[in-house]
Formats: structure tokens, C-alpha cells, sequence
């Protein structure tokens, strides 16, 4: 099929620049797999709308403050020390290596052409205290300049990629989470427009993650899981729906658009996962019982359906996946009989991944209603529950 065959014109206002005021009060289309139908929910229903004895299982993921800006140094010569200069905004997207000797993590940095292996990034707390970044920005603090010497985190940029990556080495510091919890930014997609460089909203540090989360590593959220409250989950299991987790973090791929013109070309990047033993038992047992198993976000949908196509068992384990759905390339699920979804970007592989869920057009003349109904779309927007 054609990439083309996916796209849907959005007008810019119904993309949701903000969280809705409360957290759950969002509202939620449910789309019948069998026939096509659509109805307009709100979240609060989800628990009545789903069976005693289906199972449900969310993505666990936290979301890093992975946004950073740096300045460069140039390489280094036997005479020369580099002295700072150009801003650089870099998100990190997944760690490789993370102990005393070694801390790397791929990034996507921007300007990428100018930054080359070889080079050091420099990292400072001005990037959360609103102060603008650049060279000549003085540390209003310390009353100085910007200088190598005053940054909290430091990088070596080991090698590029052909699309923008990046594979960075941070030099060891006490703390490395705490610090960057400290000086990075909530890695927002780039449709919430926020002002550059200006501390975190605070309604982002807690909205953009969501009330379950638990294993810190993705660079954006599953947002999905994100209309979830404390209260709808204990509504869900005084229901008697099962509620079980496993680990995906989000990664490069998120963030890379579509650059093949046909499906059968598009290759996502490995992410990382985690399936852990409860959840593998309860998934096991679901099957063996004929209980549905509803997936929350197509995050957790592309992890299970992974498992699926693994010989042997399913059982507690760690890996990665680049499985791919739409329509005509891995459309069979094996697992998932029900999705919670939010509605997605035009000719997006997440938009390919509900098509092969319940089918290109029945998806569409769903997203036709959307629009037409106002609803709100893309991380911070209303959900779909797709039965």
C-alpha cells in the first residue's frame, strides 16, 4: 500500500496544545472491529465498557527528560583548548551503556551537520532557568560566562548516523538522573508548541507521564496510558478486569517521519521491552480461558504481538522489537482483541498500526467523525477504544 493512503487533512486547532484541566476527563470514540460502528464515549466509561475477565495491560514506560541544550567545543588539539560556541539541542532517545566505566546514549541533535564525532557538548543549568542559551549569556548565578568548566554534564560525541543520530558519551558524574532531571526538558512532540529553552510547564512534568509509570528510558510517552487516574484503575478491578504491565520504552522511531512512499519499504528502529512474569502468567492464563485481552496504547500492542511470534512459550523475558503493522504486513494479531488508542498522525506507521487493527477504512470514516465531533487529537487529545 502507499503511505499516501493513510493521510487525513487536520485542521491545526483540534491538535491539543494542553492536557485536559482534570486528568480522565477526556473524551473517547469506541469503534467496532466487526461492523464499522463508532459511538461517541467519555473515558470515565471505559470500566462498563469493557468485560469481567478481560485483561488489560498497560505500558509501564517513564518518560526521561530527555530535551537538552549544549553548547559545542571544537576538536581538540595538543594546543588548544575549545571554548564553547552554538547552541545545540539534543534529545536522548535510548541508552546503550550505563555503568561506571561507560554511560552512552544514542540522541538526535539539532543542528546535526554540525555536530561531528569527536566533538564535546557542554551542559549547564541555564537550561531550565528561563535565561535563554547561548555564548554570550552570562550565568546569572555565577555572574560569569559560559565556560567548560561550569557544566553540570559533559558528552563526547562518538559516532553519527544517516539520519541526524547521534551516539554520545557522558563523563561519569555522581548522579546522572538527578541531573538531569534538573536540567532536562519533558521531551514534548513538536506540535505542543512551548517557548524554547523556558522551564517545563509544570502541567507537563506531571501530565506527560502517566500515573503508572515506573521504569524510566522512553523519550516520549505512551500517551494512551495517560487518561488514566488512580480511581478509573480501581474502578477497572472492582470490575473484575485484570490490570497488568509490561515495560516498552519509546524511542528514535517516534521521532523519525515517514520517508518510503510504499508500507512494504518502511523499517522501524529496535526498542527496547520487558515482559515480566505476572504479566506473562496472566496473559498465558487469559488465552487458556478465552478472555480478551485489551492492549492500552500501540506501544504495548506492538510488544505483545512481538511475543506472539516468538517460538516457544510466552514467559517473563527482555528484548527488543522492529515489528511493523498495517494493513497487509503483519495485520494478523495473535494476541491483542482489543485497543486503547489515541488518534494519530496523518501517514504515521502508529495510524498504519490501527488500520491493520480494525481495518483503513472503517479507521478513517472514525477520524472523519473526529474531526467533524471536535475532537481533541494526537498526545495530549481524546482516545479511541477500538473492541
Amino acid at each position: 500500500m502507499l503511505v499516501s493512503d493513510f493521510h487525513y487533512d487536520l485542521p491545526e486547532e483540534l491538535i491539543a496544545q494542553h492536557p485536559p484541566a482534570v486528568r480522565g476527563a477526556s473524551r473517547m470514540m469506541t469503534l467496532s472491529r466487526a461492523t464499522g460502528e463508532f459511538a461517541d464515549k467519555q473515558f470515565t466509561d471505559l470500566p462498563q465498557l469493557l468485560q469481567p475477565g478481560d485483561l488489560l495491560i498497560l505500558n509501564d514506560s517513564r518518560v526521561l527528560p530527555a530535551r537538552l541544550y549544549a553548547t559545542r567545543s571544537g576538536l581538540r588539539t595538543q594546543h588548544n583548548s575549545p571554548a564553547p560556541s552554538g547552541q545545540v539541542e539534543v534529545l536522548l532517545t535510548q541508552c546503550l551503556a550505563n555503568s561506571e566505566a561507560h554511560n552512552d546514549w544514542t540522541a538526535l541533535v539539532k543542528p546535526a551537520k554540525k555536530v561531528q564525532p569527536g566533538e564535546t557538548l557542554h551542559f549547564y543549568d541555564l537550561a531550565l532557568k528561563g535565561t535563554g542559551f547561548s555564548p554570550s549569556v552570562k550565568n546569572s548565578r555565577e555572574g560569569g560566562a559560559l565556560t567548560p568548566e561550569g557544566a553540570v554534564l559533559t558528552a563526547q560525541v562518538l559516532s553519527a548516523g544517516e539520519l541526524g543520530e547521534r551516539t554520545l558519551r557522558f563523563s561519569p558524574v555522581e548522579d546522572f538522573h538527578a541531573i538531569l532531571d534538573r536540567v532536562g526538558h519533558m521531551p514534548l512532540p513538536p506540535y505542543i508548541h512551548r517557548e524554547k529553552n523556558a522551564p517545563d510547564a509544570p502541567e507537563d512534568r506531571d501530565r506527560y507521564q502517566t500515573v503508572f509509570s515506573r521504569e524510566r528510558g522512553s523519550a516520549a510517552a505512551p500517551t494512551a496510558g495517560l487518561h488514566f487516574t488512580p480511581e478509573i484503575l480501581a474502578a477497572l478491578q472492582q470490575r473484575g478486569i485484570e490490570v497488568q504491565t509490561l515495560t516498552l520504552h519509546v524511542g528514535i522511531g517516534t521521532f523519525q517521519s515517514v520517508r518510503a512512499e510504499r508500507t512494504e519499504d518502511i523499517r522501524l528502529h529496535a526498542e527496547p521491552y520487558t515482559l515480566p512474569a505476572a504479566t506473562a502468567a496472566a496473559i498465558v492464563a487469559a488465552q487458556k480461558e478465552g478472555r480478551r485481552i485489551i492492549a492500552v496504547g500501540t506501544t504495548t500492542t506492538r510488544t505483545l504481538e512481538h511475543i506472539a511470534r516468538q517460538p516457544g512459550p510466552i514467559a517473563a523475558h527482555s528484548g527488543s522489537t522492529s515489528l511493523f503493522l498495517s494493513p497487509g504486513l503483519n495485520d494478523d494479531f495473535k494476541l491483542v482483541q482489543g485497543l486503547l488508542t489515541n488518534f494519530h498522525l496523518p501517514s504515521s506507521t502508529l495510524l498504519m498500526l490501527v488500520s491493520a487493527f480494525a481495518g483503513r477504512e472503517a479507521v478513517l470514516r472514525a477520524y472523519a467523525h473526529a474531526i467533524a465531533a471536535h475532537y481533541r487529537f494526537f498526545s495530549y487529545g481524546d482516545c479511541m477504544l477500538i473492541t
